[in-house]
């Protein structure tokens, strides 16, 4: 008999392990990420007031006109340099990256270098 991994339960732990220690205030919101096999979704939290300042996501319609794919390296590049954008139009520059317990590795980096380039500090 085998144990199957709980990749999403290994996840959870590691995100609520992260989340102890990041929190959003209004003036530098956390920037959530939650990752699909097909998509990405970005949210702009304020811990302190419990609301949702921003999102954008490869579902968003600015994103499906600029690429068609949202779950590759090269989707989430052009996602967050566009999420960049969006997100200093609203007056949000600094903000502090919570990645979700994923690995910083692959979709998550790329996206993280992209925010950085398009003018994001965090």
């Amino acid at each position: 008999m085998f144990n199957k991994i709980d990749r999403e339960g290994r996840r959870s732990k590691r995100h609520w392990r992260i989340r102890k220690r990041i929190v959003g205030t209004a003036e530098k919101p956390r920037l959530s990420v939650h990752r699909s096999h097909k998509n990405i979704y970005l949210q702009l939290v304020n811990d302190l007031d419990h609301q949702t300042l921003a999102a954008y996501s490869t579902m968003s319609e600015g994103f499906r006109k600029a690429s068609t794919k949202g779950g590759s390296v090269e989707g989430s590049k052009v996602l967050g340099k566009l999420a960049a954008g969006e997100f200093k139009n609203k007056g949000y520059s600094k903000i502090v990256f919570d990645r979700g317990g994923y690995l910083y590795h692959g979709r998550i980096r790329a996206l993280a270098e992209a925010l950085r380039e398009g003018g994001l500090e965090f």
